[in-house]
């Protein structure tokens, strides 16, 4: 396995859609059969010549061959996939509004926005074709929101340049795994295809790199064997610790993988290392956000350094750290705080908006939580600081936990002996489960509802 030679993106007028297109090539995996490069070209052209000719398309389709021919269909006719924070009808609505004359496609029936939705044609049955289109480098291909994790969903624009420059580095990243030099690997995802990391790892991948992908979302363990069954080896496994964490709950034999890769949320060192010696494989986390793409990787099982992917620059700043690279537009600032080591690599020391300051003191919401999380019984947990101050101006903390055998009044009592008075949650509110998104995140807006019902 091999990186993609890209050279200077930003010089190219236009870049072909595939990296690789020869006919023996498998690109995805789809209804138990292997589709080739010349089926889908055939089908992104088919698609392309049926989408409307003048509008930015909001791509929720949920088979990930379909998202894929899609994203490709909607680029080569010059357009914009708009990938929404949310599937739900109010986030649908709102890029809709953001983005004039926009239209809803899905390979389902997607709910109904006053005639702007466009339902996506049959696959597999246009025959099979070898041109491939091109696209420039500096057209905008994806428009793709933030999680909302921190506040509002932001937009943030990628170019075809930027996701093939960012995509090389990503490729050079597995090519340095044991098993993955040399040979087409196979990838089974459990994150949705809408988000950055499911495009990158997911999408991007088998348009630039050495590789196929399983068109399935799996994500009960059960679900997620028989996709990794259904694949020839190696085999790479895109998923989340929170989806990695139900997998290892279960006494489930999976074939044999090549690598993990996890991302999303910070991987806990202990579930990294069960998770390696559980499936014999390199889990491999990669740190990034949907501003920046993919910009380091660690094992995390074998220390807490990450290393930046080549030609990427930090520079601490007071309030984050702010990232720049060849492939971007602008440099980007993050909410990380971080310190820099030798040999082009880093640590993480928090969030600035993690940092809480009480009676004088300070402290992170990350440890906090992991404080929580660490109580016996608790399952799941999270804690933030409330909008509003008490009344003596102070802005408390709380946390939401899912403990099904303990309760609330034992809970905090335990938690005062590990964390200081000024810390304690209050409230500390039990809940069934965390209202996490598709990728395992924790929309603010949604914690602050659950608090309040």
């Amino acid at each position: 396995m091999s990186a993609v030679p890209e050279g200077d993106v930003a010089a190219c007028a236009a870049l072909p859609l595939l990296a690789r297109a020869d006919a023996a090539r498998t690109l995805a995996w789809r209804g138990g059969r292997p589709v080739g490069t010349a089926e889908f070209l055939a089908d992104v052209g088919a698609v392309a010549a049926a989408l409307p000719s003048h509008a930015d398309a909001i791509n929720l389709c949920e088979d990930r061959y379909a998202f894929l021919v899609a994203l490709c269909a909607v680029a080569c006719r010059g357009r914009t996939n708009l990938l929404p924070s949310a599937r739900t009808p109010q986030a649908i609505g709102e890029i809709l509004a953001a983005h004039p004359g926009s239209y809803a496609l899905g390979d389902v029936e997607p709910p109904a926005f006053d005639g702007r939705v466009v339902r996506l044609p049959p696959l597999g049955v246009h025959g099979g074709r070898h041109d491939i289109p091109v696209i420039a480098a500096d057209q905008v291909v994806v428009i793709g929101y933030t999680s909302g994790s921190t506040g509002q969903p932001k937009p943030n624009a990628k170019t075809w340049g930027s996701f093939r420059a960012s995509t090389a580095l990503n490729v050079g990243a597995f090519a340095a795994l044991p098993g993955l030099g040399g040979v087409d690997a196979q990838i089974v995802a459990t994150v949705p295809p809408q988000h950055m990391y499911g495009i990158e790892l997911s999408i991007l991948l088998p348009l630039l790199g050495p590789f196929g992908v399983h068109a399935g979302r799996p994500l009960f363990p059960a679900d997620v064997a028989d996709a990794l069954a259904a694949v020839p080896a190696p085999r790479v496994l895109v998923t989340t610790p929170v989806h990695l964490r139900a997998l290892l709950r279960e006494p489930l034999a999976l074939p044999p993988l090549a690598a993990i890769t996890s991302a999303t949320a910070p991987l806990a060192q202990e579930l990294a290392a069960e998770a390696e010696a559980r499936y014999g494989a390199p889990v491999l986390e990669l740190f990034g956000s949907t501003e920046t793409c993919v910009i380091a990787r660690r094992r995390c099982a074998l220390g807490e350094d990450w290393h930046l992917y080549p030609e990427v620059a930090l520079k601490p700043q007071p309030d984050g750290t702010l990232v720049d690279a060849p492939h971007f537009v602008a440099p980007v600032v993050l909410a990380d705080l971080v310190e820099l080591l030798p040999g082009h690599a880093f640590r993480l020391r928090g969030r600035h908006a993690d940092l809480v300051e009480i009676a004088g003191k300070r402290a992170s919401l990350g440890d906090l939580t992991r404080r929580v999380s660490a109580l016996r019984g608790v399952e799941d947990a999270v804690v933030l600081q409330l909008e509003e101050p008490d009344a003596t101006g102070v802005r408390r903390i709380a946390a939401l936990v899912v403990a099904p055998t303990r309760c609330e009044a034992d809970l905090l009592q335990e938690l005062r002996s590990a964390s200081d008075a000024a810390f304690l949650p209050r409230p500390l509110r039990k809940v069934a489960a965390l209202p996490r998104n598709e990728t395992g995140k924790l929309p603010r807006a949604e914690l602050l509802a659950a608090l309040r019902e």
